[in-house]
């Protein structure tokens, strides 16, 4: 994965009012933590920042940290966001090795197409959207892709079915369904519908 470098003013006031004006000239306030430092209050482009965590990494972007001159390795994480603009109103930063394994929540991403599913007017549920790995930073992957082709109505894919990539684990229990294929309402309805014909057609008819 390779290091996105962002730019952060350090030395900047707290508070509730120097944040918003901070936020006014387009700026984003956050801290810098981990690894034994104090926390360090620090502010950072609001465009970059977006930029940042707009790559296929998304959230889990390698950020190389300059502040003040000095690098630090580190992970955006919790998030402030604007409830009616989405915007990122504050972030934290970790700082991180290259060598330690760290906890990430990766998107899950369903690729192929149930055919089988579809033609028995079954639905593709997914209780699990993201998925906690634990990887060193380079090795966090950017999807989790789980191929649905080959599923039928009743069929799970499940944490343990998942081939995870070199590198990355996750603690997560390996019965958790990740994807289901169920029958839909309608289809239920129809089953029914149809083993009630069929009965009906079975029995005997009346004085025969």
């Amino acid at each position: 994965m390779a290091e996105i470098t962002l730019t952060a003013e350090a030395g900047r006031q707290t508070g509730s009012r120097p944040s918003g004006r901070m936020r006014v000239a387009g700026r984003v306030p956050g801290v810098v933590y981990g690894h034994g430092i104090e926390p360090l209050a620090v502010s950072v482009d609001g465009r970059e920042l977006r930029a940042a965590l707009s790559t296929p990494a998304g959230l889990n972007a390698l950020l190389s940290l300059d502040v003040g001159g000095h690098a630090h390795l580190t992970l955006a994480r919790e998030l402030q966001r604007h409830p009616v603009r989405n915007t990122v109103t504050h972030v934290d930063f970790q700082i991180v090795r290259r060598d330690e394994v760290v906890s990430a929540d990766v998107p899950v991403v369903l690729v192929g197409e149930a055919l089988q599913v579809s033609q028995n007017r079954g639905v593709i549920e997914q209780p699990i959207t993201s998925l906690t790995v634990h990887a060193i930073p380079s090795r966090i992957p950017n999807t989790i892709e789980v191929d649905v082709t080959e599923l039928v109505v009743g069929q799970a894919i499940r944490i343990g079915d998942l081939v995870l990539p070199e590198g990355v684990s996750t603690e997560l229990d390996p019965d958790d369904a990740v994807v289901l294929a169920q029958g839909s309402a309608a289809s239920e309805a129809a089953s029914g519908a149809e083993g009630a014909e069929a009965a009906e057609a079975a029995e005997p008819a009346e004085g025969s």
